[in-house]
């Protein structure tokens, strides 16, 4: 069974769109919603398609691992709450996890939105995947078992995504689907794009260079 993990914090404009799209996925699943104190409907919508809440301290890292302490599947899948992935996606999981050396990986990013940054990031994602970067934003699943072997999500506010994966490839094969999964532009697109991407660059160069994931997140006001 996999366990889908969604952090969430004031996402009631999504979160319903993205767990009716969880939920009509064929296959063995339970959905769970880490939501780190929304002060909107995000919770009232959850509660309303049958999808269990738990209550976490703000922080996407801490979030997943509050709520993946909870989880009962065999994999841990972490969706974030503005993505929508295809029909076959735990299929794709299944199917990546049959071989004994695959520890987890992701999907093929495709970025939504009307903006010209979702076209751009989309081309500019495959070769971050080349450079050996990958991001929540792909949809992360690793088997329960490697997941707690490695010490579980660390509590970061940021580039949590970052060092999971960095862990769980030291412990097997990490799996680029091509499935596909598709996530809203919303972060890099509006008139502030250009700076937007600069920061996060920076932020990336720094993360990189040895600098608190806790002092990074005081400078980048898309932390969720």
């Amino acid at each position: 069974m996999v366990s889908i993990i969604v952090p969430t914090l004031n996402e009631e404009a999504r979160i319903g769109e993205t767990l009716r799209a969880l939920q009509e996925l064929p296959g063995e699943k339970e959905i769970l919603i880490a939501d780190g104190g929304s002060e909107d409907r995000t919770t009232g919508i959850a509660s309303e398609l049958g999808v269990r809440v738990v209550a976490c301290q703000r922080g996407r890292g801490c979030q997943i691992r509050t709520a993946a302490a909870e989880a009962t599947g065999d994999v841990l899948w972490f969706v974030h709450a503005d993505s929508r992935p295809e029909a076959g996606a735990l299929e794709s999981i299944v199917a990546a996890l049959e071989g004994i050396s695959a520890v987890g990986g992701n999907f093929s990013l495709v970025f939504e939105g009307e903006h010209y940054s979702a076209a751009q990031m989309t081309a500019i994602y495959p070769y971050l995947r080349w450079l050996g970067l990958s991001y929540g934003d792909a949809g992360i699943f690793i088997r329960q078992s490697v997941y707690e072997a490695i010490g579980g999500c660390r509590p970061y506010p940021l580039f949590e995504d970052l060092d999971l994966i960095r862990r769980m490839k030291r412990h097997g094969r990490f799996i680029h689907l091509n499935t596909r999964i598709f996530t809203s532009a919303r972060r890099f697109s509006g008139p502030r794009y250009a700076r937007v991407w600069a920061l996060w660059i920076t932020l990336q160069v720094l993360y990189w260079a040895g600098v608190s994931p806790d002092r990074l997140a005081r400078w980048y006001r898309h932390v969720r």
